[in-house]
């Protein structure tokens, strides 16, 4: 009897395992189709992002072409603006040559290429180029370029610019040209 017993109860085991067992590849069965979207869908995300990657960088060049072709028409053109304030005062230097054949009087004449000065003057200032005032000021050798010094007896003018022999400028407070000074010694 207890053989019968052993018996029953190693069939019984034995039917609880099948079960478990099938249950457990119903479960890996149910398994393998949810690894397989999961793998779809990975794969699904990764084509989107390359392709948005692909297109990103397509859009980076043609950013990156175009700016580099209007810095080239910047630079190309950029002058373009300047050069017509100065035609006009190109005519009015011809018309002042055309004059100058003709006139009799000097008066005449200084004024007219005066008047074309102050026109360039005011063209140059309106695009922030302006002349240094150096006269009386303390000599810089950073802001100045010293081409004589002159012995002084005055205490006050010493060290001082005393003459400017060539104007310098400034373009936007940047010194483009250093003004060519006599300094006091």
């Amino acid at each position: 009897m207890k053989k019968d017993k052993d018996i029953e109860r190693e069939e019984q085991l034995l039917n609880e395992e099948q079960v478990e067992t099938s249950e457990n590849m119903e479960t890996t069965q149910e398994e393998q189709p949810t690894e397989v979207d999961e793998v779809e869908a990975l794969k699904s995300e990764l084509e989107t992002l390359q392709d948005d990657y692909l297109r990103l960088r397509a859009e980076y060049e043609n950013y990156r072409k175009r700016t580099l072709k209007e810095k080239s028409d910047l630079i190309k053109y950029g002058g373009e603006k300047i050069v017509g304030g100065f035609l006009d005062i190109m005519d009015d230097i011809e018309l002042a040559i055309k004059n100058m054949k003709q006139a009799e009087s000097v008066e005449g004449l200084v004024e007219g290429v005066e008047i074309i000065q102050n026109k360039f003057v005011s063209a140059l200032k309106a695009q922030g180029v302006n002349a240094m005032e150096v006269i009386g000021k303390d000599f810089d050798a950073d802001q100045h370029e010293a081409v004589a010094m002159v012995p002084t007896e005055e205490a006050d003018k010493k060290g001082k610019v005393i003459d400017c022999v060539q104007t310098g400028y400034t373009l936007n407070d940047k010194v483009i040209r250093h003004p060519k000074v006599v300094v006091g010694n």
